[in-house]
């Protein structure tokens, strides 16, 4: 909303505060602003309609005490379906297993294992169709070194489609 004001039915969805902006911070730069990591950059804001760090879905849970979370959509998962974490629970798909206690230098990890796989398995696959699409996941364009200035890349300059023209060739 604009300069300030609320909402109201925004601020009463009892969702609102599991979905939160994601702040990409950085964005390929250093803290003086230098680029560290080459074609990054730009993209667009983000919220946590998926897992930001798989490409993963997420779907919301409810709790039978009322409480409401986020875990990563198994496959085939549908609205209504009934997901149960435990010790004595069947296997099926969702359901979390507990695994042996695991000890890791000092702390003592307790570690679940869901059932199953987790869901949009086809994101790989999926063509982006345009520059455009790539540049709003933040991906900036990669441009050949051949094509640049001398005092961008070692490959660069001349006139024309020159040659590298060193002896000993860099690659960076």
């Amino acid at each position: 909303t604009r300069k300030g004001t609320v909402d109201r039915q925004v601020k009463s969805n009892p969702r609102n505060n599991l979905i939160h902006g994601r702040h990409r911070c950085g964005k390929g730069r250093n803290s003086r602003g230098i680029i560290t990591a080459r074609h990054r950059g730009g993209g667009h804001k983000r919220l946590y309609q998926y897992d930001p760090n798989r490409n993963a879905y997420i779907c919301l849970i409810h709790y039978g005490d009322g409480e409401k979370r986020y875990i990563l959509h198994p496959r085939g998962a549908i609205i209504g379906d009934t997901i149960v974490s435990g010790t004595k629970v069947p296997i099926s798909m969702g359901n979390a297993l507990p695994l042996s206690a695991i000890v890791i230098y000092i702390y003592k990890a307790v570690c679940l294992a869901t059932v199953g796989q987790v869901g949009n398995v086809g994101v790989n696959q999926k063509s982006l169709g345009r520059a455009g699409s790539k540049c709003w996941l933040g991906k900036r364009p990669i441009v050949r070194g051949v094509v640049m200035n001398p005092v961008d890349h070692p490959h660069g300059g001349g006139e024309g489609k020159a040659p590298i023209g060193r002896k000993k060739l860099t690659t960076p």
